[in-house]
């Protein structure tokens, strides 16, 4: 008799038409993506794109005005257990400032039977036990973004959902936060991290999501917006290693933006390139790859006119709902 193998429950996360209006303004607008298991996922956009607004959704805490946001192929709502399954982390502010840091994790961490050794595990984690023990309401901003992650890891759960997690930290907390979310990549969980500016997740992330207004403007992994290879060449004879280049099949065309000699080779082989010079004799000065400006592309792409942020433009319509800016 033979055993049957182990299925293992999908963990991604699939957003199908989103679209949420407040009275006549459209904040989230037919939004379609996916987010795989064990690869992190940046959601970027400027503020007010309607980033918040869509994680809300997706969480249940905003009913969608059509399309659903499914993990693991169920609505939020439909989770038997969902600290146990998603950790959340939308803002800083949300504890009682009056209670202490690990007291806030023992409450949540009630709800599920899950033990008081638990939270003095996540609170060694996130770098704050013996904070913890103080009033939440005196704690800086760094503190209440560490202390939200560890309430979104209480559960040890295979999704995480975090927005802007890396606000108030200072530069050691961001690279710890990004060796923590690689970590916890590399264990299989499915990681959707929103920012505003790219250049903060782009040591981080395998894929991004880019809205603006609401809807997607662009998606890919990282690699496909860094565009296709090139490299850099500074050289003493610029035309003459051109032509060699040339020779060995490889497309060289001036970069005179990046200064004098200066060569974009379509092709990420420094090495080759470097071969080719030296047989050429032609000096080089400088060799490095030449990749696209992903913060630029991504400014590019948000401040086009026809993603030009609604709320700052006068063109959308005014609403006393504070999720329009989310």
């Amino acid at each position: 008799m033979t055993t049957p193998p182990t299925t293992v429950p999908s963990t991604d996360i699939e957003v199908r038409g989103l679209t949420k209006s407040f009275g006549g303004f459209l904040a989230v607008d037919d939004l379609s993506f996916r987010v795989e298991p064990g690869r992190i996922t940046g959601f970027l956009g400027p503020n007010g794109s309607g980033k918040t607004t869509t994680l809300r959704m997706l969480l249940g805490l905003i009913r969608p005005t059509a399309g659903q946001g499914l993990i693991g192929g169920r609505r939020y709502a439909e989770l038997p257990a969902p600290l146990t399954t998603v950790g959340a982390a939308l803002e800083a502010t949300n504890f009682h400032p009056g209670r202490s840091g690990r007291d806030h994790l023992r409450v949540l961490a009630g709800t599920h039977g899950i033990p008081d050794s638990r939270v003095d595990a996540m609170l060694e984690l996130v770098g704050i036990p013996a904070a913890a023990r103080k009033r939440a309401g005196g704690y800086s901003m760094g503190m209440r973004q560490r202390l939200g992650l560890a309430a979104a890891l209480l559960g040890d759960p295979r999704v995480l959902i975090l927005d802007e997690p890396s606000n108030g930290l200072d530069p050691e907390g961001i690279r710890w936060l990004r060796g923590l979310l690689r970590h916890l990549a590399g264990e299989g969980r499915t990681i959707l991290v929103s920012s505003h500016l790219l250049g903060e997740v782009e040591q981080t992330v395998d894929d991004v999501v880019i809205i603006a207004n609401g809807h997607l403007v662009r998606q890919g992994t990282i690699e496909q917006l860094h565009g296709d290879p090139a490299t850099l060449v500074r050289a003493a004879d610029p035309a003459h290693l051109a032509e060699a280049l040339h020779g060995q099949g490889i497309t060289a065309e001036p970069a005179t933006e990046h200064g004098p000699g200066a060569l974009r080779a379509l092709t990420g082989d420094m090495v080759r390139i470097g071969d080719v010079a030296l047989v050429a004799g032609v000096a080089v000065h400088e060799l490095r790859p030449l990749r696209t400006d992903l913060e630029r592309l991504f400014l590019e792409l948000t401040e086009a006119p026809a993603h030009r942020n609604r709320n700052l433009t006068g063109d959308a319509t005014p609403s006393t709902s504070t999720e329009e800016q989310a």
